[in-house]
């Protein structure tokens, strides 16, 4: 099984991943635990370079995660899920349609192709999206704030709308999850959707 946990910086959905994952190992369960970018050299490599480089233009930021995604897909989540684990992904395409897709502007259905294209079509069965408001996601963000964070309130927000709209848009794979519950609620609800797909 393939779940992603999505949401604003500062939602709380590392953690909820991090739980997510304790929690099917508890069941005896084999579970790779990602995130994305990363997962892999190159895309630990890309994702210091779209977090703390320079500005770039917004395709050649969606190009980048893509690129990240297409290698994290081949190394990491297909070899996964062909022998029988589960993968955890802490973000992954519906990052890139809500910030790159609906945010920046590129348009949902070019930025869907893209990533659609190089992952073969791969996409998580499950995904959660932590619902928050973007001032109290800033509250929670560390006081180093990366390239992306640094865009501002009204850009996080603008994700934040991205995503509901994307759960509208996609209802059979994403939900919506109060991102303002203590972190033991969210997971509970997590937990009992996982509990109904296993």
């Amino acid at each position: 099984m393939f779940v992603s946990i999505e949401g604003v910086d500062g939602c709380g959905k590392s953690t909820q991943a991090r739980l997510l994952a304790d929690y099917l190992t508890g069941l005896g369960r084999e579970v790779v635990a990602t995130r994305e970018p990363g997962g892999t050299e190159l895309g630990e490599r890309v994702r210091e370079l779209v977090l703390n480089g320079p500005e770039m233009a917004a395709w050649a930021e969606a190009a980048l995660f893509a690129a990240s995604r297409a290698e994290h897909a081949t190394e990491v989540i297909r070899p996964a899920l062909e022998r029988g684990a589960d993968v955890v992904c802490d973000r992954f395409i519906d990052s890139s349609l809500a910030y790159q897709g609906i945010a920046r502007g590129l348009g949902l259905e070019e930025v869907l192709v893209l990533n659609l294209t190089v992952l073969e079509g791969l996409l998580p069965r499950r995904t959660f999206v932590l619902a928050l408001d973007a001032a109290v996601a800033r509250s929670r963000r560390t006081a180093n704030p990366d390239r992306i964070e640094r865009a501002g309130d009204a850009f996080q927000a603008e994700v934040g709308d991205a995503y509901a709209a994307l759960a509208e848009r996609f209802p059979e794979r994403l939900e919506l999850i109060d991102g303002g519950l203590p972190p033991a609620e969210i997971a509970a609800v997590v937990q009992s959707r996982v509990a109904d797909l296993l």
